[in-house]
């Protein structure tokens, strides 16, 4: 989950580096550290524990660290406390290596034990430590190139990594190795640039190749050499990322949660139209045929988080709408219990970064036996869209804060519409519905953008419970669903404990943990459930709890029966789910700000989880 970022060049590289690890300090920010180098003279190493801002300001904005190549990082602690003595850059013994690295080395103790025998120490107590040293030791041992010491130690480390390493009888260049850990690299003007993810280069560059799995490069300003496991080069597809480098700034809001928050009307009318065309569904693009959608018996949706809750909301949805019977798992359960699915099986994998670990080794373990995959992803070239059968892309853009909130909307749309279309292919709906469902989707642009023009309102309320110890939200149905997400977003950014329950439910046990004051959300867009909802919703009431609803417009009879209410605009009952989020997000987002808390960077998280 860490984030790594890389330059060579003429420009000074610290710099670059200190922009770029900024745009990734959503990947972590337990420590932070730079290595540059100027011409063949010895790498100057520079860390510190805590925010980038702390390393921003030790090397005075990048000015007092020379030189035009050079690696960084940002850490989310895996192996070891946050500390200067743990953060990256790591170094060999004599300093002939230094890299950085993100993921994790599942048998760095043996490797270290091995390493220790051979006279190596260890200052540290990082898993990244064992793998620069092994780096080392290959390349002392065998006299080769950095190609080979890089070679020989992939071979032997067991889990997962991006690594950035710098050799000191090689100036000017970087050798990068991949498996299962994301990685870009961009070239543009005789200069090349490496990045965990798109933002921190797309300032400089949208010029960029995709390193495969078990893959090395060498990077040297403005060419940068692709080799396979044997050392052998091989040829990349030099692509173009159609996002722009403005997307990944703030654009003069307080937070990028708010800023995404408020581009939900334009990315997900994006998507929409990417997709459905003159009141027709047009998944050409996807490569998913007519026949294929007939021969699936079964949908499993497979993901992880916020992403996971898509695939909950999208199971009411298909289920009503098409027939089939749709399953929806964690990633991290689904591949460790010998899921059984059938050759007529779809799995979906639902991914912003298309790099979750979790829900990639799903997706490989799904393609292992046979079954067709589709992916539902954000970033255009990450390893699930390239591994997957069929990808179908939210058009989200760059998303920055670590809560997500805008590519939940579009993933929710592709859902929407995968389900419209499996629908209509397989005849379980009337043309007259389908295109009545069509002339609503693409008015859902306009209606998010009617509830965010209300914020400030939703903002006094949440002031009124920024001291809340518990919150607690139900719903039932598709409003359930729509309460686990707003519940996420609640305890990721406030910290506030939160739980969401099915209100049926309430009564066999939850009920229990109510008391005075505490605040109760239900959300009621389900005409036919409203009336049972409300009444589990005046249960709590009845024993102290503070009630807020989130209605369609409307349903004002609520009024007289909770203490504050939401209201969104009317849509489909298939579709509520965009809508009734939507107040949902802006909750733990005010409630974070009352707090004083680091909305953007909530603690311990960190927005790619690309380690297990």
């Amino acid at each position: 989950m860490c984030g790594i970022v890389g330059f060579t060049g003429m420009k000074q590289a610290a710099p670059i580096l200190l922009d770029g690890l900024s745009k990734l300090e959503y990947r972590g920010y337990d420590s932070a550290g730079i290595a540059v180098r100027d011409g063949d003279k010895s790498v100057d190493i520079v860390k510190a524990k805590g925010r980038l801002k702390i390393l921003v300001e030790k090397t005075n904005d990048g000015k007092a660290v020379e030189g035009s190549c050079g690696i960084g990082h940002t850490r989310w602690a895996t192996h070891g406390e946050p500390s200067e003595n743990n953060a990256h850059p790591h170094k060999s013994d004599d300093g002939n290596i230094v890299a950085v690295h993100n993921g994790i080395i599942e048998n760095y103790q043996e490797l270290k034990e091995k390493l220790v025998r051979k006279g190596y120490a260890f200052y540290s107590d990082t898993d990244t430590e064992v793998a620069v040293k092994l780096v080392d030791y290959y390349y002392k041992k065998y006299e080769g190139t950095p190609v080979d010491a890089i070679n020989h130690a992939m071979v032997r480390i067991r889990g997962s990594y991006a690594l950035a390493v710098m050799f000191n009888e090689y100036p000017g260049e970087i050798y990068v190795a991949r498996k299962d850990s994301p990685m870009i690299l961009g070239i543009e003007a005789g200069e090349s640039y490496i990045a965990s993810d798109v933002p921190a280069i797309l300032k400089y560059t949208r010029n960029v190749y995709y390193i495969g799995n078990m893959e090395m490069a060498r990077v040297r300003k403005g060419e940068i050499t692709f080799y396979n496991l044997d050392g052998d080069e091989i040829e990349k597809e030099l692509k173009t990322i159609d996002w722009n480098a403005e997307a990944a700034e703030k654009a003069g809001y307080e937070h990028f949660m708010m800023k995404e928050i408020h581009e939900q009307p334009k990315v997900v009318g994006d998507t929409i139209n990417s997709i459905v065309k003159e009141n027709f569904i047009d998944l050409s693009n996807v490569g998913l045929s007519e026949e294929d959608i007939k021969e699936i018996s079964q949908i499993y949706i497979v993901a992880c988080g916020s992403a996971y809750h898509v695939g909950i909301a999208a199971k009411y949805v298909m289920e009503d709408l098409t027939g089939l019977m749709v399953d929806v798992d964690f990633a991290s359960e689904f591949r460790y219990r010998n899921p059984k699915l059938s050759q007529d099986t779809l799995v979906v994998i639902i991914s912003q970064s298309g790099e979750t670990a979790d829900s990639l080794a799903a997706l490989r373990l799904t393609k292992e036996m046979g079954v067709k995959t589709l992916a539902i992803v954000n970033v255009v070239g990450s390893s699930i869209a390239r591994e997957a059968d069929h990808v179908m892309y939210t058009l989200a853009g760059p998303e920055i804060a670590v809560a997500t909130t805008k590519a939940y909307s579009t993933q929710l749309i592709c859902m929407y519409i995968l389900s419209m279309y499996a629908a209509q292919v397989r005849g379980e709906i009337e043309e007259s519905t389908l295109n009545s469902m069509l002339k609503e989707i693409v008015l859902l642009p306009e209606k998010v953008a009617s509830i965010l023009a209300d914020k400030e309102r939703i903002q006094w309320f949440a002031n009124k419970f920024a001291s809340a110890h518990d919150v607690f939200f139900i719903g039932r149905g598709l409003d359930y669903a729509i309460c686990q997400e707003g519940s996420l977003k609640m305890k990721e950014v406030s910290y506030v404990h939160s739980e969401a329950y099915a209100a049926g439910e309430l009564k066999h046990g939850t009920i229990s943990l109510i008391e005075d004051g505490t605040l109760v959300i239900g959300v009621l867009t389900q005409s036919h459930l409203c009336e049972k909802t409300l009444s589990n919703m005046q249960e709590v009431k009845s024993r102290g709890a503070y009630l807020m609803g989130v209605a369609e417009n409307g349903s004002y009879y609520l009024e007289d029966m909770v203490d504050f209410v939401v209201y969104v605009p009317k849509t489909d009952p298939h579709f509520t789910t965009t809508l009734a989020i939507i107040p949902l997000q802006l909750m733990g987002y005010y409630v974070s700000v009352a707090r004083g808390l680091d909305v953007d960077k909530p603690r311990n998280l960190a927005k790619s989880v690309t380690v297990e």
